[in-house]
C-alpha cells in the first residue's frame, strides 16, 4: 500500500507548487492515525474539530497544510495541548455534564505565527525558484488555443502570440508560474465551450467565439480565485490577495502624488505597424515608420478622403482584419502567412491602393480588431497632425489689423461668415 501512494507523486504537475514533506499524499490527524488525502483537507478539519475538539482559525492562510499539520502532531506530543490553544468552553451555563471544551489553535500565539510565515517564505522560494527555471526554458512546447498554431522554445512566445494575434492576455510571462498547467486549465475551460470571462457555456465553439470576439471577453475572469496560484503576486505577503497588495501600492500612490506630480513622465504608447510587427515609442515615429517602410502615408489619407474620427477608426480596423487574415485589401488574394502578403503589397504597390469607402466604411469595423490597438486611441480629428510645411501650403493665414478695433468690428471678415451662417438657419 506504500507503494501505491508513492506512485502518482513520480510525475508532479507542479515542481515548485505542491512539494511535500515526507513524498506522502495524505495528511496525518495531529491526535490519532487518521490519514485524509491532501486535497480533502476539509474532511481532516471536520474530523479533529468533531473527534478531538480542536478548531484551526484562519486555516485558508497556511500556505502549506501538511508541514503544518506534521509540525503541530509533533509539538502535541512534547507539551499539553492547553499550552499552545485557547480553551472555549461552550454551554457554560448548562450543567457540568452538558459543558465540553473546545480547542482554538491560532496564529495569536506567537510560535503559530512564526510557523505560517517560515510556511509562506518557503513556499515563496519554491515558487521563485519554479518560475526562474520556467523563464529559461526553452523546451516549452504549445499550441494556441485560437488559431492551434503550436509553438515550441520558450512559454512567452506563445504568451505574447496570443496577446499580440488574438488580443487575449493574461499577463506578462514574468508574472506567471506554472505556465503549462495554467494553460492546460484553459484550454479545458474553451474545450467545455466556456467563456474564459464570464464563465457561460455555449451550444457550438463558433457561437463561443463570436461571443467572446464581440464582447470583448478574450480575458480571464479576475474575481475567479483558481487562477490566482499561476500568479506570483498572490505568494508575495501572507494571507494577502493580488487585488490587496495592488491596493496598498495605490495608496502609497496618493499618499504621496502631490510631491511627485513634477516627476511625472509619460509612458510611451508602444503602437504597433498596420503592416508588420514594428513598434514605436511615440505615434509620430510610428507615422514616419509606415511611409519610410512601406509607402503608406495614414494622415495624407485622412486629409485627403476628409475622414473624421469613426471613419479613421473603421479604416485602421479594416487594415487590421485584412492582414490579420493574409489577405491583401488591393486585389483580395490570400495568402499562407503575412511575410508573403506583406512582400507582395510591397512589390505590387498595392498598400496605397486603397478599396472603395463602402468597403470599409460599415458597421461591422467599429469593432477593434485587437483588443489593445494602440494606435486606435492615437486617432484624432483635428488638423495638428498635418506638418507645419502641409499647413502653410493648404491653409494661408492672413492676421487682421487690430490697432483699430472699431473700424475692424465693421469690416472683420468673421462679420461675412457671421452673414452667411445666419442665411443658412
Amino acid at each position: 500500500s506504500k507503494d501505491c501512494i508513492l506512485e502518482p507523486l513520480s510525475l508532479p504537475e507542479s515542481p515548485g507548487g505542491t512539494t511535500t514533506l515526507d513524498g506522502s499524499a495524505s495528511v496525518p490527524c495531529i491526535f490519532c492515525e487518521e490519514h485524509f488525502p491532501v486535497a480533502e483537507q476539509d474532511k481532516l478539519l471536520k474530523h479533529m474539530i468533531i473527534e478531538h475538539k480542536l478548531v484551526i482559525a484562519d486555516v485558508k492562510l497556511v500556505v502549506d497544510f501538511q508541514r503544518y499539520i506534521l509540525y503541530w502532531k509533533k509539538r502535541f506530543t512534547e507539551q499539553p495541548i492547553t499550552d499552545f490553544c485557547s480553551v472555549i468552553r461552550i454551554n457554560s451555563t448548562a450543567p457540568l455534564e452538558e459543558q465540553d471544551n473546545y480547542f482554538l489553535l491560532c496564529d495569536v500565539l506567537p510560535e503559530d505565527r512564526i510557523l505560517r510565515e517560515e510556511l509562506q517564505k518557503q513556499r515563496l522560494k519554491e515558487i521563485l525558484e519554479q518560475q526562474q527555471q520556467e523563464r529559461n526554458d526553452t523546451n516549452f512546447h504549445g499550441i494556441c488555443m485560437f488559431c492551434n498554431e503550436e509553438f515550441v522554445g520558450n512559454r512567452s512566445v506563445l504568451l505574447n502570440h496570443m496577446a499580440r494575434e488574438h488580443a487575449f492576455n493574461i499577463g506578462l510571462p514574468d508574472n506567471i508560474v506554472n505556465c503549462s498547467e495554467f494553460l492546460c486549465m484553459l484550454q479545458k475551460k474553451l474545450d467545455n465551450l466556456q467563456c474564459l470571462y464570464c464563465e457561460k457555456n455555449f451550444r457550438d465553439k463558433n457561437t463561443l467565439r463570436d461571443h467572446m470576439r464581440k464582447k470583448q471577453h478574450r480575458r480571464i475572469n479576475p474575481k475567479n480565485r483558481e487562477y490566482d496560484r499561476f500568479y506570483v503576486i498572490n505568494y508575495l505577503e501572507l494571507g494577502k490577495s493580488w487585488e490587496e497588495v495592488q491596493l496598498e501600492d495605490d495608496g502609497e500612490f496618493l499618499d504621496h502624488q502631490e510631491d511627485k506630480w513634477s516627476d511625472w513622465e509619460e509612458h510611451p504608447v508602444s503602437a504597433v505597424c498596420l503592416f508588420c510587427e514594428n513598434q514605436a515609442e511615440t505615434i509620430e515615429k510610428l507615422y514616419v515608420h509606415m511611409e519610410d517602410a512601406h509607402e503608406f502615408n495614414l494622415l495624407k489619407i485622412k486629409s485627403e478622403l476628409g475622414l473624421n474620427f469613426y471613419q479613421q477608426v473603421k479604416l485602421v480596423n479594416f487594415i487590421r482584419r485584412q492582414v490579420h487574415q493574409c489577405r491583401c485589401y488591393g486585389c483580395h488574394v490570400k495568402f499562407k502567412s503575412k511575410s508573403d502578403l506583406r512582400t507582395h503589397m510591397e512589390e505590387t504597390k498595392h498598400i496605397s491602393l486603397l478599396p472603395e469607402r463602402k468597403t470599409w466604411d460599415q458597421l461591422e469595423y467599429y469593432f477593434p480588431t485587437y483588443e489593445n490597438d494602440t494606435l486606435l486611441c492615437t486617432l484624432s480629428d483635428s488638423e495638428s497632425d498635418l506638418t507645419a510645411q502641409e499647413q502653410n501650403e493648404n491653409v494661408p493665414i492672413i492676421s487682421e489689423d487690430t490697432s483699430k478695433l472699431d473700424a475692424l468690428k465693421h469690416s472683420s471678415i468673421l462679420n461675412q461668415l457671421l452673414f452667411q451662417e445666419c442665411l443658412k438657419n
